[in-house]
């Protein structure tokens, strides 16, 4: 009898080709290394569909992930079954049924994605693949009213990158925040979707206005613009996170203020 699962997973996507599998290449991808562990566990194929495509080199702390299947292995133990086959960067936090009319991307109302960045005089070696380091002092008072700026519905059209297969460059900004621990600065941002590479786009603009080399205003300039190339740099994919993957009714609450429920190894360092 075919049912239908709904996974939630994480990643270190450092060793990873993105999210999306491409068949007729050797690329390692987190789609298809679920795809082979499925196929292993149940003996047959299974068609999966994620929340989000997140490039090479991005995290995800709650990828969603849908598939239907005839196998009788108990809802509950399908997250322990597939993290045996998994390997060490990839692994299931959950797992539930839903109904058919589910689709882990097309009926997701929010998303939230977190970039970290590292603001000392000297770079980490730890935390390397995971952040991206700014030695210069940023003031994170300056980006936090920048940040601002993005909430609402907008043109992003001047936060995406070249090569977007999106129909629509409009997009509706929930929540959008700067939050400074130590020598940390992440800026969280919750929205109804995302166009390739806005959010990177985004924090190279938000990293900026941190330097003094543009004003928050400058973000309200460009939305109403439109115009590619014209704010900061595309910052690398290694301090991007995907955090969650919303499908309820209040997608205001996903921003939380600081990092407590994101990265708790900070409190010690």
């Amino acid at each position: 009898m075919k049912r239908w699962l709904k996974l939630t997973l994480e990643y270190e996507g450092t060793g990873f080709s993105g999210w999306q599998k491409q068949p007729g290449t050797n690329l390692r991808t987190v789609q298809g290394m679920l795809d082979a562990a499925l196929e292993r566990l149940t003996g047959v194929e299974h068609l999966t569909v994620g929340a989000g495509r997140t490039d090479a080199g991005v995290h995800a702390l709650g990828q969603v992930v849908n598939f239907a299947t005839e196998s009788g292995i108990p809802t509950e133990r399908w997250p322990a079954a597939l993290n045996g086959l998994l390997p060490p960067d990839v692994a299931i936090s959950s797992a539930e049924d839903v109904d058919a009319s589910f689709h882990a991307r097309c009926s997701a109302r929010t998303k939230e994605y977190c970039y970290l960045i590292l603001n000392r005089q000297q770079r980490s070696a730890i935390w390397h693949n995971y952040s991206y380091h700014v030695p210069q002092p940023l003031d994170h008072m300056r980006m936090a009213q920048g940040a601002d700026c993005f909430r609402g519905t907008h043109d992003f059209k001047a936060f995406s990158a070249v090569g977007s297969s999106a129909k629509s460059t409009v997009r509706q900004v929930f929540a959008s925040n700067v939050f400074r621990s130590g020598d940390w600065i992440g800026f969280r941002v919750a929205a109804n979707g995302f166009l390739y590479k806005m959010v990177r786009l985004m924090t190279g603009m938000l990293v900026e206005i941190g330097l003094g080399r543009a004003d928050p205003e400058r973000i309200g300039e460009l939305l109403a613009s439109g115009t590619r190339g014209e704010g900061g740099p595309t910052l690398p994919p290694r301090g991007l996170f995907l955090v969650r993957i919303a499908y309820g009714d209040e997608p205001e609450s996903l921003v939380t203020n600081g990092f407590s429920q994101l990265f708790e190894p900070l409190r010690v360092m």
